[in-house]
């Protein structure tokens, strides 16, 4: 298979060195060393990704932009095969894309420090930032309805009304527990109403790993743009306090693990807040607490969801491996609102107006 793929981008491929590489749940991806050279293969899931060329239009569209506006930043563009295209179709395989392996950088998998996590959010705001003025128009969705709580919260009543009936009884503390939560949902709906929250491109999977580190720890630029689309800031800033603010993972099981780290939260809004500073508006600078409450519920009540739905979407591993996900993220938004004032209180936000 490899062969055949390196023969489509008219790469000598007699001695290949092929590994798994990363942590991604989504793409299956691996570092190819080939002739010399080193290379990052990947495979879309068209399970999640339905039209694998929406992406590459989307791709191609934002490099169009940095090259022409901002020829300085570091877009690792994917290598284009013999025939012009960004990616090759292998059947009864499905769609492959080739990058060229950014040398002496590095990816994280777990902040560990403040500072990690202000490179990141950095990064991610200063994306942002160069795309201002882009036409997101122009911009493919490639997963429809990605982060709609509205959608996400009517998907979970309809669990509670359609799921299985047993494990509705078994999950009926957790599920009070996300109901008392309407809130969130209440004001994204105002946020979708509001002409103070604007439409911009979004990343909307801003883990850390999805961020290139260079030599120095400092970020050199963002990687695996597969679900850019319109958004609004709360979702890639949610997403990386979601992920960022717990030393564990929603996989973890000990909850007494689970922990706010006040000083990432302000690495996060520090970071993200230098870059995008002028293009929000004074409404949006006032929800950086909201889009870590709201990433937060959003995921706990798809993975309740998907448990209550006997594990149709993300699968389990386990027995209750959902269940597992719902409660750690349930814990997560329990001590993140917990410790609201304390984090909206900090000197920089009050100074600037932040997360109030």
């Amino acid at each position: 298979m490899v062969k055949r793929i390196f023969k489509a981008y008219g790469l000598q491929s007699d001695s290949v060195d092929i590994r798994p590489f990363g942590s991604g749940l989504i793409n299956r991806t691996w570092k190819i060393t080939a002739a010399n050279k080193e290379y990052i293969l990947q495979r879309i899931n068209q399970s999640i990704f339905k039209n694998p060329n929406d992406i590459a239009e989307n791709i191609r569209l934002i490099a169009n932009i940095l090259k022409l506006e901002y020829p300085q930043y570091k877009f690792v563009a994917p290598v284009t095969s013999l025939d012009g295209s960004e990616m090759v179709y292998e059947e009864g395989q499905g769609f492959f894309r080739l990058f060229p392996f950014v040398p002496n950088s590095f990816t994280v998998d777990v902040v560990e420090t403040p500072e990690q996590a202000f490179e990141a959010a950095t990064q991610f705001g200063r994306f942002t930032r160069l795309l201002r003025n882009a036409d997101i128009n122009k911009l493919n969705v490639t997963i429809p309805s990605f982060h709609d709580l509205s959608l996400r919260h009517t998907q979970f009543l309809t669990a509670l009304e359609n799921g299985n009936r047993e494990r509705i009884k078994q999950s009926a503390q957790l599920i009070q527990t996300l109901l008392g939560y309407n809130d969130i949902v209440t004001e994204y709906e105002r946020i979708k109403l509001s002409t103070q929250f604007k439409l911009r491109v979004t990343h909307h999977d801003t883990k850390i790993s999805n961020v290139l580190f260079g030599e120095d720890g400092k970020g050199l630029c963002v990687i695996d743009l597969d679900t850019i689309m319109p958004g609004y800031f709360i979702s890639d800033v949610g997403d990386m306090m979601r992920t960022y603010l717990s030393p564990v993972s929603e996989e973890e099981r000990d909850v007494e693990k689970i922990v706010i780290r006040e000083n990432i939260y302000h690495a996060i809004v520090q970071g993200y807040y230098n870059e995008m500073k002028d293009e929000l508006t004074e409404t949006e600078k006032k929800y950086f607490f909201y889009a870590a409450k709201f990433m937060i519920y959003m995921q706990a009540i798809r993975f309740l969801t998907d448990h209550l739905n006997d594990d149709i979407y993300y699968g389990a591993k386990y027995e209750g491996h959902n269940l597992v996900r719902a409660t750690n993220q349930a814990v997560l938004l329990q001590r993140l609102v917990q410790k609201e004032s304390v984090l909206v209180d900090h000197k920089m936000l009050a100074k600037e107006g932040l997360g109030l």
